[in-house]
């Protein structure tokens, strides 16, 4: 039977040239988007990700890609789970997160791809703001390109169910 992570690559790696969120240019690419909308592949690397959360009592899906792989957690764990904007919106409840309180709640984030973290970085200072409680952040894939480092020096724990070198070793 083939791995988890020979599973993923199969399904989402990519080469050509790619501009990264980070703003780097890698000759690969892990599109998460090509695992998470197969059913069957998704509930697996969430599963997965399930074996990695510490005690907590939310959830919080990154868009766009984090917010699928939480839903599915949260069918997993009966965690309850909100969705967080890159930045809040203008408008109506004007929050960073939906669905729910997170002020004074344990909240783990939820992330697909992790590469520098810079935008984790952001939403969970977003959410410690909204009183959340907020020491571990779990993701699909790590690209292993500092985001770790980055993420300890803010006192975030990053737990990843895949790395750059799972996926390369496949």
């Amino acid at each position: 039977m083939t791995t988890l992570a020979g599973r993923v690559y199969d399904a989402c790696h990519l080469t050509g040239t790619f501009r990264l969120r980070s703003g780097q240019v890698s000759d690969e690419y892990f599109d998460k988007y090509l695992f998470e909308g197969q059913p069957a592949l998704l509930r697996e690397v969430a599963a997965a990700m399930v074996e990695l959360l510490p005690p907590c009592d939310v959830l919080a899906g990154m868009e766009m890609g984090g917010i699928p792989i939480a839903t599915v957690m949260s069918q997993l764990t009966g965690l309850p789970t909100v969705f967080v904007r890159k930045e809040a919106k203008a408008y109506g409840t004007a929050r960073a997160a939906e669905g729910g309180p997170v002020d004074g709640r344990r909240v783990v984030v939820i992330e697909d791809v992790v590469t520098t973290g810079g935008a984790l970085l952001t939403s969970c200072a977003m959410l410690r703001d909204s009183g959340a409680l907020i020491e571990t952040v779990i993701c699909a894939i790590d690209r292993e390109q500092g985001g770790r480092a980055n993420l300890a020096a803010e006192g975030l724990e990053l737990r990843a169910a895949l790395t750059r070198t799972d996926l390369s070793a496949t």
